[in-house]
């Protein structure tokens, strides 16, 4: 398979390319040049906003394009206009934002959508996604449009800084605010997870939306956090706090305290609650919390000096 990935090189995209180079197939990686790709791909250079941006794209062909943009629709719009006739299926990394809101426990890929045009410049996340999954199917048409409405992603390489900013206040240990309940449920995706599903659904010609998250209750908070301890090797005590207290004190569920929002309310079953039947029955497989947290933390530790000691 020839694959040619649009941007993306520091963490989602990135995971997608090295497992498609592990796969044996031909990568081609087309970005600014901000971030390394990774080694074996063959690397393309634009910038899609800029007139004549994509023309490095003009003369190839591969049998399949992976797009990872997340502002304005437009710029899909052009490169899939470019690219329709020279790519065999186009996937495009979406978001669960693309749901009205708010969004319901148990909404699946049928449900309502915010709106978007795939005309426009950006304007706010949920309708930039939504108006680049439009300008995808419109340049592509549906048949040969694959729209991942991934969840919370994780996993190593996180530019978001949502599991590292729990990693590296748990490695220091001490009295650690953990948010109640214990057993609150989680549902997310490793990029590595994410990755090989995209590969196998590029590969067997699945098109049309999928919701790809873990299901619900993957891993819970408790869980979560108990990983964190174990893979630092801190001392930290994890004091599990209840949701009515953290509320009262102003500290915000999800910016405040990543990953988390308290079970029962809008935020919890909009980011925990999808519906993933689909992509389930479509074969996603999700690596167990442990292994996302500790290879997390590994590469944290690799990235400086300073890591080893925080």
């Amino acid at each position: 398979m020839r694959l040619l990935l649009l941007g993306g090189t520091d963490f989602g995209g990135r995971a997608i390319a090295e497992a498609a180079r592990d796969r044996g197939w031909e990568v081609t990686v087309f970005h600014r040049g901000e971030h390394p790709p990774p080694p074996g791909v063959a690397v393309l250079h634009g910038d899609r906003t800029a007139p004549d941006g994509l023309a490095a794209l003009a003369a190839g062909e591969w049998d399949a394009a992976v797009d990872t943009w997340t502002s304005a629709p437009r710029v899909v719009r052009d490169a899939a206009r470019l690219l329709a006739g020279r790519v065999g299926r186009y996937a495009f990394v979406s978001s669960r934002s693309v749901y009205a809101w708010p969004i319901p426990a148990g909404l699946d890929e049928d449900g309502p959508l915010a709106d978007g045009d795939p005309d426009a410049e950006a304007t706010d996340y949920a309708a930039d996604k939504r108006g680049s999954e439009l300008a995808a199917v419109r340049e592509f048409g549906a048949e040969r449009t694959l729209l991942l409405r991934a969840g919370l992603i994780l996993g190593p390489r996180e530019n978001s800084g949502r599991l590292p900013w729990w990693l590296e206040r748990v490695s220091r240990g001490g009295p650690v605010l953990a948010p109640g309940p214990r057993d609150t449920p989680l549902q997310y995706v490793d990029a590595r997870d994410l990755a090989a599903w995209t590969l196998d659904a590029l590969k067997t010609g699945l098109h049309g939306a999928f919701n790809v998250v873990s299901p619900t209750g993957h891993t819970t908070m408790g869980e979560l956090l108990d990983a964190c301890v174990d893979a630092t090797g801190s001392d930290a005590k994890l004091v599990w706090t209840d949701p009515a207290a953290i509320e009262a004190a102003g500290v915000a569920a999800w910016s405040d305290l990543p990953i988390w929002c308290p079970p029962g309310g809008e935020l919890h079953d909009a980011l925990h609650r999808g519906d993933v039947s689909r992509v389930l029955a479509a074969g996603l497989r999700c690596r167990p919390v442990a292994e996302t947290v500790g290879d997390t933390w590994a590469w944290l530790r690799s990235l400086s000096p300073a890591s080893d000691s925080a």
